[in-house]
């Protein structure tokens, strides 16, 4: 069988193709970046400890690349997936531990083609993406001090643990998920209790800033959390409604990767060994966050987005292979991969058809050719460049992101207003309505939105 004689050229070929596909398709067929991509550009350009919605990783990623490659758009696709095969290839090296079997190993991988928050929404780099490689990261290096007890295996734990978290506060599940193995498993382990703790102290160490800002900031990204989920709005009705439309959906979610599961199997039947430490683990991280997060749902009525979950079934398929190892038919193997195959392509496929049909998305949104017109008209009446552009992250996020001058995004300026003077060059977007009565310079719309333009002349 020749994917059996080459598995980490099967493995490697998997990764590439990745890349190139959803990297190139994103890029050939939108002419704006996604909404969560250039809000992430707009924190970039003024970059904190925080911002109003979400800590600061995602933000450092994209102006890392911006200082690189600045305003292409397929460079923020291709540090997608960068994050996304980064997540992959530790999801990889875990399997090779778990399941000492290189052709499971990549099973395992590839069977994460059949759920679309590794294909489909991938092209869109958020916090949710941004998490992925951290997840994978945490669970390797975590399982590695456990059982080497190595302090650079605990240092890095300790750093990509914190880089996690920087990127979205549920990443903390994950991590309640480890610390709960851990203290279960205590007798088993208790020699690399110091290292764990020392893992901690660097995880703290690297959030203090963070932590700082929150204080100062009087915890905006936590309430902003809590009022998108509806926790704001008491309902009795939510504490029931909303954990079983997060059981519907993620079972909907899964239905693809049961598929491609199903076809390797001989039969569907498994015995869990709970002394086997490898599969008690995989149990521990799989199984645990999506369980504190039921329950959270459960006690406070909280709406689990969909997208929330991105991270959370990255070892899914690592799992699946562990529990009925057994029953696995490697006579099915080529059978398998003629599914995969289905899935793999028809993702991108859908992207596509989607893209260039649907002409109502945000990724056809004319952010270049919006920019190009507000500087025609900055250029005309003055005669400095545009530093600064307030409103929200879209409007003036897609502003900031397209102008050759990369102007700093401000969402408003609250007390800022003394800070700025007419020859930095400050836009401000917003309610045509509203800035055409109090605007003190040029006024202008591009409908739906107003543009004021203060500047020096």
């Amino acid at each position: 069988m020749i994917i059996k004689k080459n598995i980490h050229k099967a493995f490697y070929l998997f990764l590439f193709s990745h890349l190139i596909l959803w990297t190139l398709i994103p890029t050939l067929s939108n002419i704006n970046l996604p909404l969560d991509t250039i809000e992430a550009l707009a924190w970039g350009s003024n970059l904190d400890w925080g911002f109003n919605k979400h800590p600061p990783f995602s933000a450092f990623a994209v102006e890392f690349f911006f200082i690189i490659f600045g305003n292409s758009d397929w460079a923020y696709y291709l540090l997608s997936q960068i994050f996304v095969l980064i997540a992959f290839y530790f999801v990889w090296k875990v399997s090779n531990e778990l399941l000492e079997d290189k052709l499971l190993s990549l099973l395992s991988v590839l069977l994460l083609s059949g759920i679309y928050f590794y294909n489909f929404t991938t092209p869109e780099f958020n916090v949710n993406v941004s998490q992925l490689p951290f997840w994978a990261l945490s669970v390797y290096f975590f399982w590695r001090g456990i059982n080497l007890n190595k302090n650079l295996d605990w240092i890095l734990f300790g750093i990509f643990s914190a880089f996690g978290f920087l990127s979205k506060y549920l990443f903390i599940y994950i991590l309640l998920a480890l610390f709960i193995f851990f203290v279960s498993n205590y007798k088993k382990y208790r020699e690399s209790l110091n290292g764990y703790l020392f893992s901690i102290f660097i995880s703290l160490i690297l959030l203090t800033p963070h932590f700082f800002w929150l204080f100062e900031n009087e915890f905006i990204t936590i309430f902003y959390g809590l009022d998108r989920s509806g926790v704001s709005e008491f309902n009795y009705i939510d504490h029931f409604k909303n954990p079983i439309i997060f059981l519907v959906k993620q079972s909907i979610i899964l239905i693809p990767f049961l598929i491609m599961s199903n076809v390797i199997l001989k039969r569907l039947k498994f015995s869990i060994n709970k002394k086997n430490k490898k599969i008690v683990f995989l149990l521990s991280i799989n199984l645990i966050p999506i369980a504190l997060i039921l329950f959270t749902s459960i006690l406070t009525g909280a709406e689990i987005r969909t997208m929330w979950m991105t991270p959370f079934y990255l070892f899914f398929g690592t799992l699946f292979l562990s529990i009925f190892k057994n029953f696995v038919d490697l006579k099915q193997v080529k059978k398998f991969y003629y599914i995969f195959l289905f899935f793999f392509i028809l993702s991108p496929s859908a992207y596509l058809i989607i893209s260039l049909t649907d002409k109502t998305k945000r990724t056809d949104y004319p952010g270049k050719e919006i920019a190009r017109l507000v500087q025609n008209k900055w250029d005309d009446n003055f005669i400095n460049e545009i530093k600064i552009v307030i409103g929200d992250e879209w409007s003036a996020g897609n502003l900031s992101y397209h102008l050759n001058s990369r102007p700093i995004w401000i969402n408003d300026l609250k007390n800022k207003t003394s800070n700025i003077t007419e020859d930095q060059g400050v836009i401000y977007t917003g309610n045509p309505k509203i800035l055409e009565k109090i605007c003190p310079g040029v006024f202008g719309t591009i409908k739906p939105v107003g543009y004021c333009m203060i500047g020096k002349r």
